[in-house]
């Protein structure tokens, strides 16, 4: 009988499953990243390859972005926009994180919610911008709900599944310990779950700037999502772009900052 011969992984730097990287690679890695598209929308705009309105020049963007800030319109709507994305995400985390606690610790509650959540949940928020005019009126409050009501059940259900992974040999072992129920939800159960509910409300806030473009539909005049929509009327494609930039540049911040929040209020927890 021959032996079987057995095959070895050959050691690699790049392909490594779930495994760190050399400090240089890691640096280098976004770099490319960002590098890579701005080189091929480079050659493909100043090349002629495409229309001015079709896809602008990298300089062209910053042109009509420079005039925006000239013309005193552009801090305005940065501003305007970041405190409508601001006062329907802080909305839909008071509301969500509680829910997604309650839903996700005790079947009761899940049995309450789950119905009107997940029916609600395939609803297209789009289509209640009628019925928010209606009910709310064409002022701030309508765009703050706009987006809240686009993330809040994202930010309960994600919160409610995190909430369902914890190990119960975790909680056994509290109750073996002599815990009662309200030592089980604050002492085990909020300290398990706040790594997943920090990354829930990171991914959920870029939610809210992807809901800001149709909450600014309800008759605003000014705001990111509100000259996004206007140089598109006019097919300033470059300002549209440059307001894309600009909000996905503001999203990057505020990701930075979640994280090292993270990192502060969750020091045991993995952080990628």
């Amino acid at each position: 009988m021959t032996a079987t011969r057995r095959k070895h992984l050959q050691p690699s730097q790049f392909w490594n499953i779930r495994r760190g990287i050399p400090r240089r690679l890691k640096l280098l890695m976004p770099i490319i990243g960002l590098v890579t598209p701005l080189l091929l929308w480079s050659i493909l705009s100043y090349g002629g390859f495409t229309s001015p309105t079709f896809l602008p020049a990298p300089t062209a963007v910053m042109a009509a972005g420079w005039q925006m800030w000239q013309a005193g319109t552009l801090l305005p709507d940065i501003l305007i926009s970041t405190g409508r994305v601001l006062g329907g995400f802080l909305a839909a985390a008071v509301v969500g994180i509680p829910l997604g606690i309650a839903t996700g610790t005790f079947e009761s509650i899940d049995g309450l919610f789950k119905p009107l959540v997940g029916t609600v949940r395939y609803m297209p928020m789009t289509a209640f911008v009628p019925l928010i005019m209606i009910w709310v009126g064409l002022e701030e409050n309508a765009k703050i709900v706009m987006i809240f009501l686009g993330i809040v059940l994202y930010n309960s259900i994600m919160i409610a599944d995190a909430i369902k992974f914890i190990s119960d040999d975790l909680l056994n072992a509290a109750y073996t310990l002599g815990a009662n129920r309200r030592e089980i939800l604050f002492k085990v159960i909020l300290p398990a779950s706040l790594p997943s509910i920090l990354d829930t409300l990171r991914v959920n806030i870029a939610g809210a700037w992807n809901f800001l473009i149709f909450a600014e539909l309800i008759a605003a005049q000014s705001g990111l999502g509100f000259r996004i929509i206007q140089s598109q009327r006019y097919l300033n494609t470059d300002k549209v772009l440059f307001c894309i930039v600009t909000i996905g540049l503001i999203g990057l911040v505020t990701d930075y900052i979640f994280h090292r929040l993270a990192i502060a209020l969750t020091p045991w927890a993995d952080h990628n």
